[in-house]
């Protein structure tokens, strides 16, 4: 077992007043090694389109727990992967409950394996649904993850 953990902070912008609508969205997310990720709500909800916003953080969190698990499942079977890029998105909407939530998320991975590494389409569908059972963000989510690999390239 093993415990992860932030610092979110926020304060009352000077030139705000606290009501629903003028209160500032803005905040930071600080993390170990000093990293911080400014955040807010999303625009649609009053927040700063220039920060990172939660429903975003979640989607990306996801796609990169999938990644990591992936990456790992492919070393384990000496499946060279060069590169790995995704451009996953989430859907924002009323669930069964009719409460706004993520309803659900769409990870679009494009993998490029050395040229040596013979990879069909099959063995890439094994490696996304092993990455996708292992994957502890996704299996932390209420909403359906679904996998849209683009293509396989060699290297």
């Amino acid at each position: 077992m093993s415990e992860h953990g932030a610092t979110l902070e926020w304060k009352l912008a000077a030139d705000r007043e606290f009501t629903f609508d003028t209160y500032n969205r803005d905040h930071n997310w600080l993390f170990k090694g000093g990293h911080v990720v400014p955040a807010s709500s999303g625009v649609a909800f009053g927040g700063n389109p220039d920060n990172v916003n939660p429903d975003e953080a979640v989607i990306a969190a996801c796609a990169g727990c999938h990644l990591l698990t992936f990456l790992a499942i492919a070393a384990k079977k000496k499946l060279k992967v060069l590169s790995y890029t995704d451009h996953p998105t989430g859907t924002l909407d009323k669930n069964e409950e009719g409460r706004t939530a993520i309803v659900q998320i769409t990870l679009r991975p494009k993998v490029q394996f050395a040229a040596d590494t013979p990879v069909d389409d099959a063995t890439l569908a094994a490696l996304h649904d092993s990455a996708h059972r292992n994957c502890f963000v996704a299996n932390s989510l209420r909403c359906p993850v679904h996998i849209k690999p683009v293509y396989v390239v060699h290297g």
